[in-house]
């Protein structure tokens, strides 16, 4: 019997604004292992074509998020742990396994998983998710550029460039922003 296997990751722990979001991927057959790498080593136009063919050619898939008001209510790691279980307990079917990028496990999913350090790089399933989950935070962050143009979210995904540093010093942080991260606290 074949048991189904997802890799599960996340895209967005490091900027000062918006969501952080997770994906969980069920390859179907040839998973294309020249195609599948860590999102980081993708283009952007890379990352878009790869995100059609994975979404085309899998066997199932999920995205989930946390919000910046959730990252600011626990932490990073708990909401990041907190978005790859949403996105688990989207995904159908359920999978036997979960392989998660990273060193730790997902609290409250209820099949065994193995988490992989560097899995965005070694393993198909999770590259998959890695890419799937930084285009839609990607995409995200240029809708939030349309709602708040002061602060330039096409352009840096929220994350902390000197053009994001110095539009939080003149407007003062969004309700994207995560309040318990450093330049943003200090710019309130």
């Amino acid at each position: 019997m074949n048991e189904l296997v997802a890799g599960v990751d996340e895209a967005g722990r490091g900027p000062l604004a918006g969501p952080v979001v997770a994906a969980c991927v069920i390859l179907a057959g040839d998973p294309r292992p020249q195609l599948l790498k860590d999102s980081k080593m993708l283009s952007p136009r890379q990352r878009e074509e790869v995100y059609h063919w994975i979404c085309d050619h899998s066997l199932a898939w999920s995205v989930a998020l946390a919000t910046s008001s959730e990252i600011d209510g626990s932490n990073i790691l708990a909401a990041s742990l907190l978005a790859m279980k949403r996105a688990f307990l989207e995904l159908s079917p359920v999978p036997a396994v979960a392989l998660v990028d990273g060193p730790h496990s997902i609290p409250g999913i209820p099949v065994p998983q193995k988490p992989i350090i560097r899995g965005d790089s070694l393993c198909p399933s999770i590259s998959a998710a890695s890419i799937v989950a930084k285009v839609v935070r990607d995409r995200l962050m240029t809708v939030y550029d349309h709602l708040f143009p002061q602060y330039g979210f096409a352009s840096h995904k929220g994350y902390g460039t000197p053009r994001h540093l110095e539009a939080l010093r003149l407007y003062g942080p969004s309700s994207l922003h995560r309040s318990t991260f450093a330049p943003v606290r200090d710019s309130l």
